[in-house]
């Protein structure tokens, strides 16, 4: 498997790059970020081997279970949370990630800024928005996006940095990236987390700074 992982990785790299090309980008302006959850370590290590340095992961306890294995062979790897955040969860999300994907509401946002003092950590911080306004779905509404950011910034005293979304499945997800990239200017922030498998080169022609792929390189999802 490892030898097919790579290849996929690969082509995954060259296809960012066509579109960044394609979009008149400079080139490595869009960050991979490799989605591992679900997949093993060995599953992970040998694109890991190969150069791959920054990983999304879901949850925050899988992610605990999996990259101290992982980082005591490659120190140098970028651990980002992408799934939802439990407040409960901010402690260990803290000591565990160098960024946080999906802050998106007035308890978590408390619970990072108070964990980040008392641990003496910074992630990097970006804030989720729902633009679908799906009720299952976690993030900000769009319009409450930029107020929301500010709050982050003068009453929690958090540097975000980036926003971050997940259009509706049944969506074309071009407008949807094009209005996170309209936030993210009102907002004040530049970097932009959109795009996933089969759409990235879509997010990337609207401005992504990091796409987020995961089985167009590691294959089919394990079940359970």
């Amino acid at each position: 498997m490892g030898e097919t992982t790579v290849d996929n990785w690969q082509a995954v790299l060259r296809r960012i790059a066509e579109a960044e090309t394609k979009g008149g980008r400079p080139a490595g302006s869009a960050q991979l970020v490799a989605v591992s959850k679900t997949y093993a370590v060995e599953d992970i290590a040998p694109v890991a081997a190969a150069g791959q340095r920054v990983f999304g992961e879901n949850r925050v306890q899988e992610a605990i279970a999996k990259f101290p294995a992982l980082r005591a062979r490659f120190p140098d790897i970028e651990l980002h949370l992408i799934g939802p955040l439990q407040s409960n969860k901010a402690a260990e999300a803290v000591a565990t990630f160098d960024v946080i994907e999906t802050v998106d509401r007035e308890k978590i946002a408390k619970a990072l800024a108070a964990e980040m003092a008392k641990q003496g950590r910074t992630p990097r911080l970006y804030v989720q928005v729902n633009t679908g306004a799906e009720p299952q779905k976690a993030g900000i509404l769009p319009s409450e996006a930029v107020a929301f950011v500010a709050r982050c910034r003068d009453v929690h005293k958090l540097a975000i940095e980036g926003l971050m979304c997940i259009p509706p499945a049944e969506d074309d997800p071009a407008p949807h990236f094009g209005q996170l990239a309209a936030l993210a200017r009102e907002a004040g922030v530049d970097r932009l987390s959109m795009g996933m498998s089969g759409d990235y080169e879509t997010a990337i022609a609207q401005g992504a700074t990091s796409v987020r792929v995961g089985s167009a390189i590691f294959g089919a999802r394990p079940k359970g």
